[in-house]
Order: C-alpha cells, then structure tokens, then sequence
C-alpha cells in the first residue's frame, strides 16, 4: 500500500498518539535489550526487580495450568484455570547466578493486560490472545474450556502471547507489562490506577466516526478491507479443515474394522492365521494413531486462528485512526464556523441563515460594545482552535507515521509465520500419508507369507 500524495484541500492527516507518555512507561526491555533506568527499590534476594534488572535477555515460559475454585466478584462459586508463569534470566551483567520468578495468573487477567496495551498504545496491532473457548474444532474433540486438551493448547497459546509482546520493541518496555511477571500481588490495582479504562474510546464514538469521516485515508481503508479479508479467508480454512479432519477421522477408523475382520478370520484359518493375525495389528494400529494425528494437527489450527484474531487487532487501529480523523474533522468545522461568525459581525453582514440572524431582525442590533466584545472572545477562540488544530494535525501525522511502521513489522512477521505453519502443516499431512502407504506395505507382506 503506497503512501496518496497530499491533498492541499485536507488539513486532517492523522497519526500515532505517544504510546510513552504514560506514567507506567519506562522500561526500556524485558527481552532483547538491557533494561536502562532502574526505578524502583528491589522486592528482596533471588527475584528479578526492577532495580536488579541488569538482564540482557530473559526466558518466558507458561509452564503449567492448574485447576482452581473460588469466589467471584458476584461472591459465587467458580472454576477456572491458573497458569504458571515463569521467567529467568539467560544473561547477567555482573556473572551472578540466574534469578528466577514465577507467579499465577488467570486468562482475565491476561485480558486485562491485552486491553490495557490496546488503550496506551492505539498505534500497534496488539497481539491476540487465544481463544477463550474452543471453535473451528472436528467434531470428536470437546470445546469446553475446561477439557484437558484445550487447556493444554491455551497454555501454549497464552506463553505465544506473551512471548509476541516481549519481543515487541515498544511493547516490551511498557512497565505494566514487566509487572505482570513479576508482581503477582495488587498487579490488577496497579493497572486500574493508571485510568486506562477512562481513555478507551466507546464503540458507539467509533461507530459514529466510522459513518461521519468526510476524508478517510484510503490505506486505512484499504487495510480494514483487507483485515476483513483475512480473517474470512482463515474462517474458511479452519472449517474445510474440521471437515477434512472429521473424514479422516472415519477413514481412520473404519481401519480398525479391517484389523477386527482379520484377527475373526485368523482363528478360523491354520496356515494363514500367523499372517491375517499380524496384518490385522498393524491395522489396529493404524487405525489408533489418528487420535494423536489429530490432536497434533489442532496446534497448526492454532497458529492460524492467532492471524484469525490479528485481523480484529489491524481493525482496532483503523477505527482509532476514524476516530483520530473524525475529530480533527470537527475541530477544523468548528474553527470554520467561528471564523464566520466573526467575519459577519466585524462586517454586519450575514451570509447563512441562523437563529442569531433572526433573533437580531427580531428584537434589533447590538450595540457597539456588545459587538466588540462578541468579536473578542470569538477572536480569543479562533486563536485557541487553530492551536487545537495543529496540535491534532500533528497528533495525527505521528499516528500514521508510527502506525504504518508497525504494521509494516506485522506483515513481515506474518508472512515469516504463516508460510512456516503451512508448511510445517504439509510436510505433517506427507508424513501421514507415508505411514499409511506404511501400513499397507506391511500387510502386503503378511500377506505375502502366508
């Protein structure tokens, strides 16, 4: 998507608000880059604090899921998992030993941390979180959260998530993030002080930008399209996917008929038993790997349900830009309008019906210091519009420049993941046909000696 030339007539190009202006802002890197600037005091010996992170690079890990029970909010019974977080250090400054935390953390909290980055930094396509309940599944696999296997594959995706922010360089310096790795207490308190709720836009303020925008910048449209495009193209895949997977399944399956035929047939049979026998196991066996097949086969399923998710990330930061447009649109119409208002009263005339208009042939003219006085505060207002304005203009020319360089970045990552994954998918889907082929070259020599 190449860059429009500029358009004299708009004053409007909107662009990336300063992701770092926030107090929580700071860290300078939990993965990738030394951490500069150390703040607070260390929490004690053998953990990894601010004050102590001299660390050159960091391990994540999610590393367990446990099954818990408690009270909510509504202070009613609950279950849900906690994950185990762990992170240790790869490289120290000094040659210390290796400091290791860990801490437990629910999906909702994960989420929290998710909307926080989608409110402080509007610019960045935010990593996806996996899927809170299980869809696009064949029809043998459970989609309750809870099941063992979903679990397992939401651990794996959560430690995606947070390695995806970890190596983000902006996103990996935010402190609210290293928080979440290693402040397990009062970390939820921590987030709500900063009052990001009170700066998330509404969806009805960024539906109505969306429809009232008078000049949308056609690379964001483009890429909102395209956004769509994605993930109605990944929908699509992921369910001839579960299809193909359910087929299989039965294909699969209906071997373990052959083995139960031939393992009948062996015990009637004295010199072709030893071969219908073992051609009947190789059968059964056959016929038991595809659970496994399967199962394994969900992981690929999952990388591409995270480019499935991203499409919503790439659609936050088109409406942010509508939203970003749409107000500078206003602030100039209303610059506009005081501009007017003043020229009508400096020279006397009107030019456009108004109410004012009216009520003056009505009930007569101001006088002269009415007038003058009108004309001040208006004069007072331009002024403070216009600095409103080019403050908004700038505003949005940062979002787009930074905006557009992030974007960038996730579509080479993108490219880099999903010819991995498909890959990676073909090369399993070969494998499987050659251990069937497998199969039956073993039976044809069962049958073969007999």
């Amino acid at each position: 998507m190449e860059q429009a030339a500029p358009d004299p007539e708009r004053l409007l190009q909107p662009a990336p608000l300063e992701p770092l202006s926030h107090p929580d802002a700071g860290l300078e890197s939990v993965v990738g880059e030394e951490a500069k600037g150390a703040r607070d005091e260390g929490h004690g010996d053998g953990t990894m604090t601010e004050s102590n992170f001299s660390l050159k690079k960091i391990e994540i890990s999610v590393s367990e899921a446990e099954k818990r029970t408690g009270r909510n909010a509504m202070n009613m019974q609950e279950t849900y998992t906690a994950y185990l977080i762990e992170t240790r250090s790869v490289e120290h400054s000094d040659g210390q030993s290796v400091l290791t935390d860990s801490l437990w953390r629910r999906y909702s909290e994960f989420e929290l941390l998710r909307n926080y980055l989608l409110v402080y930094y509007p610019h960045i396509v935010v990593p996806p979180l996996p899927e809170k309940r299980a869809e696009f599944v064949w029809h043998k696999l459970s989609a309750d959260n809870m099941d063992p296997d979903f679990v397992e594959r939401r651990r794996i995706g959560l430690e995606n998530f947070l390695l995806r922010v970890a190596s983000h360089p902006i996103l990996c310096r935010d402190k609210i993030f290293y928080l979440f790795l290693t402040q397990e207490g009062n970390w939820k308190e921590t987030v709500n002080e900063t009052g990001f709720q009170l700066k998330a836009d509404s969806r009805l303020k960024a539906l109505n930008a969306t429809f009232r925008v008078k000049n949308p910048d056609k690379r964001f449209i483009e890429l909102k399209h395209y956004s769509d495009e994605l993930q109605s193209v990944i929908s699509h895949l992921l369910r001839v996917r579960a299809r193909v997977a359910d087929r299989l399944y039965g294909v699969y399956k209906v071997h373990g008929n052959y083995g139960r035929v031939f393992s009948e047939w062996s015990a009637i049979e004295k010199e072709m038993g030893d071969g219908l026998q073992s051609a009947g196991h190789h059968m059964d066996v056959y016929a038991s790997s595809i659970d496994d097949i399967l199962e394994d086969e969900e992981h690929y399923a999952d990388q591409l349900k995270e480019y499935l998710f991203y499409a919503e990330a790439l659609r936050a930061v088109c409406r942010k830009h509508e939203l970003m447009q749409y107000d500078l649109e206003m602030a100039a119409q209303d610059l506009a309008s005081k501009k007017q208002q003043c020229e009508e009263l400096a020279t006397g005339t009107v030019r456009t019906f108004s109410l004012k208009g009216m009520t003056t042939k009505l009930f007569g003219q101001e006088t002269p210091e009415q007038r003058e006085a009108r004309i001040k505060m208006l004069e007072e207002q331009i002024k403070e519009g216009e600095q409103q304005l080019k403050s908004k203009n700038l505003e949005g020319r940062e979002f787009v420049k930074n905006a557009w360089a992030d974007i960038e970045r996730f579509k080479e990552q993108k490219n880099h993941d999903l010819k991995e994954a498909l890959i990676s998918y073909a090369v399993m889907q070969i494998s499987m046909c050659k251990k069937g082929i497998q199969v039956w070259t073993n039976a044809k020599e069962c049958f073969s000696k007999m």
